[in-house]
């Protein structure tokens, strides 16, 4: 006979004009790896920290193997054995693999027992598949091996439920593939994993149960087995799952960028970016492919002028940018949408109309002369929110009211209402629904239409080959190959990214 994990029953949760949890019904059975799937601001993350024990439900009632539980904080779901693993890593850079798993946890007390602790690390990791050295600095680590770390880190304090969210956004192909490995080990040994995805086809692919959430509220639960991608978006979102493919070709012989032998050393005068050339022309989207820590953030960093490059030059419509400053770059029409939109995108505190000025305060209609324009600031925030369908009831609203998705929509229309020549997109649709992704491969395909250049970074490999021209792939701070977007797999991608590719092509 099944039982249940984990029972939500009328879970309600309100926030000043919001309803962001509405009678939520959840049920997840033992054993099961049960995925949750909605757009953003449909009310995922809000119902899994009240199961977490990160903020209260205002109604209903939580059953955890079969006991009626309320949590005042994560410790208490600790304590009943949920963890969970968040979509930015919660990792201390500069302590070991070990010494992270045991943070908060340490056996012995104040006279900590590493033995115990380090045979203890060895046995969740040979049981679960989830192999990553202990001794390791974690800032050493790659992005699944990460991932590892945080989930032997739940294991550790005795988790039997837990939640996963995002979990796959920054994984190349073979890293789902050993998660998926490690996630099938942890529900065979009788683990229960709740795991929210905007991947449709990775929720087909690893759930069992798939439970859809729409404004709030709980709209169907069905086997994973009984459903499409395509029936799911509809459940989502009311319309068939959108695709990035582009394929009609907008490039013209105008160089927009031109990038010749840019180098940029790190802290320890080391290269982190290697004489590397590269042009985009206009109406044509180059797309980066690499996994993170590659060079990637180095080589935005140096186009929008926030780190200097040790050598090499850069070009905007043939004009040389080198010693400008950020301000005079961004005026001179290169748009930025920036990989985290909380640290470097937005303002969380400050109102929309504000956020919406940023990086363009100097220019009308934000500004006149050298007063903030507030009147011309509010109305093009209007704009913005019609065009972009930005999903919130004022303009006045601070940014952290907004979901994931109409936070990045926000960005996207500050970017692209600002005319750029330029456009640089360090992973546009990271964490957002279906339906914000189509609304922001919609933004940025119009505007290559009509002439734009756009440098796309991302780590959503089918967004990389749909959407660009040209295919670039950087490893270790080198463009090791250019692709043919048309041709390649996402699978033949990944391979490059982390070098095997290469190894057989030096090989062979």
């Amino acid at each position: 006979m099944t039982t249940d994990a984990v029972v939500l029953d009328g879970i309600t949760k309100r926030f000043p004009g919001v309803i962001a949890n509405d009678n939520i019904m959840l049920r997840v059975a033992d054993g099961e790896i049960h995925a949750i799937c909605g757009e953003n601001g449909a009310g995922k993350s809000t119902l899994m920290k009240i199961l977490y024990g990160m903020q209260p439900a205002d109604e209903g009632t939580m059953h955890v193997h079969g006991e009626l539980v309320n949590f005042d904080s994560p410790s208490d779901a600790i304590n009943k054995g949920i963890g969970m693993v968040h979509q930015h890593f919660m990792l201390a850079d500069q302590l070991t693999v070990l010494e992270n798993v045991i943070l908060g946890a340490e056996p012995g007390g104040k006279l900590i027992d590493f033995d115990t602790a380090r045979t203890k690390f060895a046995e969740l990791s040979a049981a679960y598949g989830l192999d990553v050295d202990p001794d390791t600095l974690v800032e050493n680590l790659e992005v699944g091996e990460r991932q590892r770390v945080e989930i032997i880190k739940v294991l550790f304090r005795g988790a039997n439920v837990l939640i996963l969210d995002e979990p796959t956004s920054v994984l190349v192909p073979d890293e789902v593939d050993e998660l998926f490995r490690s996630l099938r080990e942890l529900k065979a040994q009788g683990k229960t994993i709740i795991f929210i995805d905007h991947k449709l086809q990775e929720v087909l692919e690893i759930s069992d149960s798939i439970t859809v959430i729409r404004r709030g509220k709980t709209i169907k639960t069905v086997p994973a087995e009984s459903v499409t991608a395509h029936e799911l978006a509809e459940l989502m979102i009311g319309s068939e799952l959108p695709t990035p493919d582009t394929r009609d070709s907008t490039v013209t012989d105008r160089v927009v960028l031109d990038l010749v032998n840019l180098t940029v050393i790190d802290e320890n005068d080391r290269p982190s970016l290697n004489h590397v050339s590269l042009t985009i022309h206009a109406g044509e989207i180059v797309g980066i492919a690499g996994v993170e820590g590659n060079g990637q953030s180095e080589l935005v960093d140096a186009i929008i002028g926030t780190h200097v490059a040790a050598s090499g030059t850069i070009a905007l419509n043939g004009q040389s940018i080198d010693g400008w400053n950020v301000r005079k770059r961004r005026e001179a029409g290169i748009g930025y949408v920036p990989q985290d939109r909380h640290v470097e995108g937005l303002l969380l505190s400050s109102p929309l109309w504000e956020n919406a000025a940023l990086g363009h305060q100097t220019k009308a209609p934000y500004s006149k002369g050298i007063w903030i324009d507030k009147d011309g600031a509010h109305e093009q925030t209007e704009t913005i929110r019609v065009d972009f369908d930005v999903r919130t009831p004022s303009v006045d609203v601070a940014a952290h009211a907004l979901s994931g998705g109409n936070q990045q929509k926000l960005i996207i229309g500050r970017e692209m209402t600002a005319h750029p020549k330029l456009l640089i997109a360090a992973h546009p649709t990271r964490g957002i629904d279906v339906g914000a992704q189509a609304a922001v491969w919609d933004a940025i395909r119009d505007a290559r239409a009509a002439g734009l250049a756009v440098l796309l970074i991302s780590a959503d490999l089918d967004e990389l080959i749909g959407l660009s021209d040209t295919l670039q792939v950087i490893y270790h701070g080198d463009l090791v190959a250019e692709l043919d977007p048309a041709k390649v797999t996402s699978r033949e991608l990944g391979s490059y990214m982390t070098g095997a590719a290469l190894t057989k092509e030096a090989t062979s």
